[in-house]
Formats: C-alpha cells, structure tokens, sequence
C-alpha cells in the first residue's frame, strides 16, 4: 500500500533515450549515415540561403519563402540531430524533463511552421500562375506580414498546448524514452495519469494541420496543373509544369505521410516495432530537410543561374587577384 502511495506521488525528473533498441551493439555505426545526413542538410540549405540572399534578382516572395524554408530545415534537424548523435556516439542518453519539453515544442513547433511555408508557396503558385495580372497586388508585404503572424500564432499556441498538457502529467513508471528524441506520444506514453487529453491534442494537430494544410495544396497544384493544360503552351512548358508540380507533391504527401504515421501511431495504438517508429520519426525530420535543397535550388533554374554567376564571380575575382603575380615571375 505504501509503495502504491509513494508511486503516485513519484515523478521522474530525467529520461533515457533508447530509440533502437534491437541495434545497440551497432549503435555507433548508425552516426555515421546520420552525421553524413546532417551536414548534408547544412550544407544544402546554407548554400541555398546563401545565394538566395546575394542575388537580387531572387528577391521575390518565392524565394523569400524557400528561403525560409530553408532556415526552419537547419533548426528543426539541429534541434534533434547533435543530441541524437550524442547519444549513439558517447552514449549521452539522458535528458531532464525540462530539456525534453523544451526539445519537443521546438520541433514540433518547426515542424508545424514547415507545413504552413508549404502551404504558402503553393498558394503563391497558385496566385502567380492562375492570378499573374493581380499577384503584385495579392502577394505583397502587408500579406506576408498576415501569413507569419498567422504562422506564428497558429503553430506557436498548439504546440504550446501540447508541451503544457505534457509537462503537466506524471511519470512513475519507466523513464525509457522509445525514440531518439523526445516525440510528444514518446513521452506521454510513460504516463502514470490519464492521457486522454494529450491523445486529443495530438489528433487535434493532425487535424489542423494535416487535415487543412493538404487539402489546400493539393487543390493549389491541381489547379495550376488545369490552368497549364489548357493554355496554349509548348508541350515542353507542360512536361516541365507537370514535372516540377508531381516532385513538390510526392514529396510534400512524403513529410505529411510519415508524420501522420508517426503520431496516429501512439494515439490509436497501431502496433509499430520501435525501430520502425524512431526510424520514420526521423525521416519525418530529415527527408524533407534533405531534399528541399535540390527541389528548390538545382531543379529551379533561377537559383541555378545565380549559383553559377556567384561561382563565376568568384573564380575571376581569384583569377585577378593571382594574375599579378603571375606576371611578375615572367
């Protein structure tokens, strides 16, 4: 009876991460391709930001957005990756319930901004291709002021909800953690107490995101892709619209496929081995953050070109430097 009381009144302060567990023995095999995927996401989306900033001919909303984009990327990915490699490489598993909470919101919240800059951009396509004679009306700062505060407000008091509920639960049992970094059903699954709430929450973040967010882009796309189909356009304009339109999609169905799985998994208790799990919850962050580089830097001819004028720049501006020198050794 005692040791039932002191249970309930226990809580514990610090977790452990044990996100697969059938691959401990090779647990510092698995930082190698992690490692090699973080500094590929860094070194993408920096060049990306990089070149949108230098070029001014890139100063449109588009890139402005695929900008950002870029930087939500690096945060959400470092916000889980140096920590996660941490762990597998020196086995630095431990996190405080302060840590794990704060980790959550932020990558959540990221995640959540990542979902509305996708929505943006297709409804700035939309705007562009089906609207072109009002898109500097439409699209234009005061709009994009209303889109962040809306971003900011939307993602920033869901996730807030959702670390609060969490942060608000006690833990008596095992302090184990079945990921690599601390997911909202991950922990609330370790609950002593009713977690009825948090499963709403979590179906609610769906809902508002997956469930509004989608639908959106999905008609976005379609009907740019009608309004291309019938214009009279060379065949080769179509291929290139239908190509770029079905590379956004796939890998946009791609982040919100595996994030669905990922949350429905704890709140309709689908039965995922634990390896399974961590593994899509970490392609949920790191697929997209790794991709979006090449959709929307090599793939976009704009940015490419002035990649290559920056390059050129460069390589004469080293060029000049070294001629002197050069000649002064004749």
């Amino acid at each position: 009876m005692l040791e039932a009381l002191l249970g309930r009144n226990f809580s514990h302060s610090t977790f452990v991460f044990r996100g697969f567990p059938e691959l401990q023995k090779h647990r510092r095999l698995l930082a190698l391709p992690f490692s090699a995927s973080y500094l590929s996401v860094l070194l993408g989306n920096s060049l990306l930001v990089y070149v949108i900033r230098r070029v001014e001919s890139l100063h449109s909303p588009m890139y402005l957005l695929i900008c950002m984009l870029c930087v939500v990327d690096i945060l959400v990915v470092t916000t889980i990756v140096p920590n996660m490699l941490l762990g597998l490489l020196f086995d630095r598993d431990e996190i405080s319930l302060a840590g794990c909470l704060t980790q959550m919101f932020f990558t959540h919240f990221l995640s959540s901004l990542e979902s509305t800059l996708l929505l943006v951009m297709a409804l700035d396509r939309y705007v562009a291709i089906c609207q072109p004679l009002r898109y500097t009306k439409i699209i234009d700062s005061s709009m994009f002021v209303k889109l962040l505060l809306f971003t900011l407000v939307r993602s920033g008091s869901i996730m807030a909800t959702l670390v609060g509920l969490a942060g608000s639960l006690r833990f008596c049992g095992s302090n184990t953690i079945k990921h690599c970094y601390c997911d909202h059903m991950a922990l609330v699954s370790l609950a002593c107490d009713s977690t009825e709430r948090n499963s709403a929450i979590g179906l609610a973040v769906i809902v508002c995101f997956v469930g509004v967010d989608i639908p959106l882009i999905f008609l976005s796309y379609m009907k740019i892709l009608s309004i291309v189909t019938q214009a009279a356009v060379a065949s080769e304009e179509r291929w290139k619209a239908f190509h770029t339109c079905g590379t956004h999609l796939i890998v946009m169905m791609c982040f919100y496929l595996v994030g669905s799985v990922t949350f429905l998994s704890h709140n309709l208790n689908i039965p995922i081995p634990t390896d399974v799990n961590t593994f899509l919850g970490l392609m949920y962050i790191l697929f997209p953050a790794t991709v979006n580089p090449i959709i929307y830097g090599v793939r976009t001819k704009e940015i490419r070109n002035g990649f290559l004028r920056i390059f050129k720049l460069r390589l004469k501006t080293m060029t000049l430097k070294v001629s002197p020198a050069g000649h002064g050794q004749r």
